[in-house]
């Protein structure tokens, strides 16, 4: 069984919205679904040089501080007979929809918060955003109380 580590980043922008990749039709993993950007970390590399490297590769963007958000085994999907280490990382960014390349998958877009949920996530990206979201929500209604 192959195992490897991936790289992934939750990059947020001024709205608060975040950046998702629709991944292509004809990948191994998760293809036609909505996920981080992101990928594997290469022999010799750190998994936030590897997440650095593939946002600029996926997006054309770079990132400033980038912290890490959460790392773990990738949750078990039919088909999927990898074990994968996955490591996420979080920044913000100033960029724009339109300063973003599509250098991989069909589609690269920051999604407002109230609509991440409504795509049909990559299994991954799934498990990280949903303990995101909810916990920018609860940090908001705290914050309101």
């Amino acid at each position: 069984m192959a195992t490897y580590d991936v790289a992934l980043v939750l990059l947020v922008d001024s709205s608060g919205a975040v950046l998702l990749q629709h991944r292509d039709a004809d990948v191994a993993a998760s293809p036609n679904q909505w996920s981080l950007p992101g990928g594997h970390v290469e022999p010799g590399e750190s998994p936030v040089a590897a997440a650095r490297r593939e946002l600029l590769e996926e997006t054309g963007l770079t990132v400033g501080e980038l912290h890490p958000l959460w790392s773990g085994p990738r949750p078990y999907e039919a088909g999927f007979p990898h074990t994968v280490t996955v490591h996420v990382f979080q920044g913000t960014t100033r960029a724009r929809q339109e300063d973003v390349v599509v250098g991989e998958g069909q589609a690269v877009v920051f999604v407002p918060r109230d609509g991440v949920l409504d795509r049909e996530l990559a299994v991954s990206s799934a498990l990280v955003l949903t303990s995101y979201l909810k916990g920018a929500q609860d940090a908001g209604s705290s914050a309101r109380a």
